[in-house]
């Protein structure tokens, strides 16, 4: 599994709270179990406790986008470097009995679970995936959602960096509002037209008079 899967982990936790919404599905160990996905023994782990903690490890990396997404590159760097600090990673090199063609392992960077909490060990993954990506793609590669009011998070991987929505569904609906705000000045622009050109015509009709 390549580093570059676990920057998924910053995302998903991030994006479990809307708050220009007031949502928030952060709210149950349940929640906090989901969001490690194919990793049910770190998963197993969660307890109502990890709801909180959660909590506070979301809000330093929406930190991070947001510092990112606002241009200050310095701060993004040492508030993911500040999580790298408290949750320091355990790498390993893995198999996971993956085989190529010759029969040889597919060795691959791995890191692993954390022994202390189920926090921990999500908040390491999530901040070094985080890390990776933003020292391999840029720190502008890190955006929040301009499509109002989501401001979801999200990683940019287009090939011109390019990316300004979480998701289609986001882009569709800003490109959509940006259409209708269009047509409503060029309407209001045409009113204004035509009332300008009949108050001339009354201008020169009563002058002619």
């Amino acid at each position: 599994m390549e580093l570059a899967y676990y920057s998924d982990y910053a995302v998903r936790l991030v994006n479990t709270e809307e708050p220009t919404r007031g949502q928030d599905s952060l709210t149950s160990v349940e929640a906090v179990r989901e969001l490690f996905g194919a990793n049910q023994s770190a998963a197993r782990r969660a307890s109502d406790a990890d709801v909180t903690r959660f909590r506070s490890v979301r809000a330093r990396l929406r930190a991070v986008f947001e510092a990112a997404d606002g241009g200050d590159e310095t701060l993004a760097v040492d508030l993911l470097n500040s999580l790298l600090l408290e949750f320091p990673v355990s790498p390993q090199i893995s198999g996971h009995d993956q085989r190529d063609d010759d029969g040889s392992p597919l060795w691959h960077m791995h890191l692993a679970d954390h022994p202390s909490n189920a926090t921990a060990g999500f908040a390491a993954i999530a901040a070094m995936g985080l890390a990776f990506h933003l020292t391999e793609y840029g720190v502008d590669r890190l955006g929040l959602c301009e499509a109002t009011p989501c401001r979801n998070a999200y990683l940019d991987t287009s090939t011109n960096r390019s990316r300004r929505y979480c998701s289609d569904r986001c882009a569709t609906r800003a490109n959509v509002a940006a259409y209708r705000a269009r047509k409503r000045l060029e309407a209001d622009r045409s009113a204004g037209t035509g009332l300008s050109a009949d108050s001339a015509q009354r201008t020169t009709a009563s002058g002619e008079r």
